[in-house]
């Protein structure tokens, strides 16, 4: 066998049809026929053949047209395609050419010139078919690792070049989450070791973030950093963040069990306005600026083991859905004293 090409012959008389199943069969082409153009078009797109084989003189739609029409679609205007006409003149031979025809072959044809073309062109075909299946191979893997990267709406922007993204949100919630005792940890332990405690926990927290909705937006040593209202907008981004908090310390609680360990995590979470926009040309990032980010971090390292720490903006929000446990004031640099609460979890209706 010379290929493993599908090849279409298009032909509207019966003899033709065999004369060219005798001359290809045995040879691993996969042969399928159509006796009229519209029965060609509807094959064709469903097969999405390697070659077509196409007559010129047909009843109805002839080739000319039946050529026209694939070159129109898609899935087939790539096909080549080798004309079988019984048409030698120049006039002919030019329309065919409009039409989208890739080669020709006079009636009655030599049998070594068609297998000779036929086998020239299939291979051809099939390798740009490999290669277009190898690019849309890597454009895929590239657009999984661009969405790994960034929340898909900036990802879309940044392909249409956009140039700079920056985008100013009214209202959204920031978390930090830190993992108590790793930093004591890491002294004792083997690099292994830590990558793949960070990765067990983190992995939790990032289907945690895809359960809810929302957006990670990096990771910094043993801190986590989640926020929600953006890139999308959304009126329950408070309550989201709340519920993903409350979650985070369910599955250190149950990593603790499982491992035999002893950690906690130390939660921060703040509402407010950001600005949210994709930094650098080379490992960019998409991130978060403003004072409401800086006090949400404030809220995590001034916070409680065990607790999640939230503003009175924050509190504002949810008091009247879950449970809170009032701190009071706290000194906090570049902001003085401002008052915060510890969220203890749901309230039950």
């Amino acid at each position: 066998m010379e290929h493993n090409s599908t090849i279409l012959a298009v032909d509207d008389e019966q003899i033709g049809r065999e004369l060219i199943e005798a001359l290809l069969i045995g040879r691993g082409y996969n042969l399928v026929f159509a006796k009229d153009g519209t029965e060609a078009l509807e094959k064709a797109s469903q097969i999405v053949p390697d070659l077509i084989l196409l007559d010129v003189m047909m009843p109805g739609m002839d080739g000319f047209e039946v050529c026209r029409r694939l070159r129109t679609d898609p899935l087939l205007a790539e096909v080549p395609i080798i004309m079988v006409t019984a048409l030698g003149d120049r006039d002919s031979r030019l329309r065919g050419i409009e039409s989208g025809v890739d080669d020709f072959i006079t009636k009655p044809f030599d049998q070594v010139e068609l297998r000779a073309r036929v086998q020239t062109i299939t291979r051809l075909s099939q390798n740009r078919r490999r290669a277009l299946e190898a690019l849309r191979k890597n454009m895929a893997e590239t657009e999984h690792l661009l969405l790994n990267i960034l929340p898909k709406p900036i990802a879309e922007r940044l392909k249409q070049d956009q140039g700079v993204i920056a985008d100013r949100f009214d209202e959204v919630t920031i978390l930090f989450a830190d993992i108590v005792g790793f930093t004591k940890f890491a002294v004792h332990a083997s690099p292994t070791e830590l990558v793949a405690l960070l990765n067990e926990i983190f992995s939790v927290f990032d289907r945690l973030t895809e359960r809810y909705g929302l957006e990670k937006i990096k990771t910094i040593g043993d801190k986590y950093m989640v926020a929600g209202g953006l890139p999308t907008p959304r009126r329950d981004h408070v309550e989201a963040i709340a519920e993903i908090a409350l979650d985070m310390q369910h599955e250190v609680a149950l990593y603790n069990q499982r491992n035999n360990r002893q950690f906690s995590i130390r939660i921060g979470i703040n509402t407010g306005p950001v600005v949210a926009g994709v930094i650098g040309v080379k490992k960019f990032i998409y991130d978060l600026w403003g004072d409401t980010v800086n006090l949400a971090s404030r809220m995590e390292t001034q916070g409680v083991e065990g607790r999640i720490q939230v503003t009175e903006a924050t509190y504002n929000h949810l008091q009247d859905k879950y449970l809170f446990e009032k701190r009071g004031m706290i000194q906090v640099r570049n902001r003085g004293e401002i008052d915060t609460y510890f969220l203890r979890g749901r309230k039950t209706e």
